[in-house]
């Protein structure tokens, strides 16, 4: 059951840190930037719009610090780890040729990120040589990429995906799409994982665009196999980068 939850909401915590670290951020925002906030009626959601003692709300759901996020049957979810700093750094849902990989980052208390984020992406696609295509989708603008890559056996390709961006309460949850499912019509139910997912903001003081503080779940070493998908969770494989 999904309902406001009493506590500490992170829009209501009063640190003269968090407020030094994301002041630089605020006044550099323009009335250009600022869009409507995203329709996030059904989702994501920050942690503080739903009831985490809930067992229906917690069913299925992999606990990873930051983010709290649920797979379907048949999907695969790998987590993403970064080998040279120690951390998770996002986790990816894969099922078939389709996958969605999730990130959560830090974000300043009085806007959003994601058009920001946006133009760094397409601008960093050109630099690349590829092209980045802003479209319209559930949340507001996305990106349609393609930048150069490679065929496993060398010869020139090209990688296709499309990144979603969803501002919510100091924090900016970014979404890429990868396979069919660049094409949202053929997503399914890629998208409702992330409509699913639960943001942990906490009230720390993060510089925006600070990763939010990830963590390997307990159930990837307690619960694999068949007692994965007995218990409503998804495979979850170790991954590098």
């Amino acid at each position: 059951m999904f309902r406001r939850r009493r506590g500490l909401d992170p829009d209501e915590a009063d640190d003269p840190t968090d407020d030094a670290v994301e002041g630089a951020a605020d006044e550099a925002a323009t009335d250009a930037d600022e869009a409507a906030p995203p329709d996030r009626t059904y989702g994501p959601f920050d942690a503080s719009e739903v009831d985490l003692d809930d067992e229906d709300t917690a069913k299925g759901r992999i606990d990873l610090g930051a983010m709290l996020v649920r797979g379907r049957p048949g999907m695969q979810a790998r987590i993403e780890v970064d080998q040279q700093a120690q951390r998770v750094r996002a986790i990816t849902f894969v099922v078939e040729r389709s996958g969605v990989q999730l990130q959560a980052f830090a974000a300043p208390r009085s806007s959003g990120i994601w058009a920001d984020v946006k133009r760094e992406i397409a601008a960093d696609a050109t630099k690349r040589g590829g092209t980045a295509t802003e479209i319209e989708g559930p949340y507001g603008a996305e990106l349609k990429v393609v930048v150069p890559a490679k065929t496993p056996d060398g010869k020139p390709a090209t990688q296709t995906t499309r990144v979603v961006g969803v501002d919510g309460p100091r924090w900016l949850l970014r979404a890429t799409f990868f396979g069919p499912a660049v094409d949202r019509s053929a997503a399914g139910e890629l998208d409702d994982v992330l409509r699913d997912t639960v943001v942990v903001r906490g009230v720390d003081p993060m510089a925006p665009r600070d990763p939010l503080p990830l963590r390997v779940p307990a159930v990837m070493q307690a619960t694999t196999g068949d007692a994965a998908e007995a218990a409503g969770v998804p495979t979850l494989q170790p991954g590098t980068s």
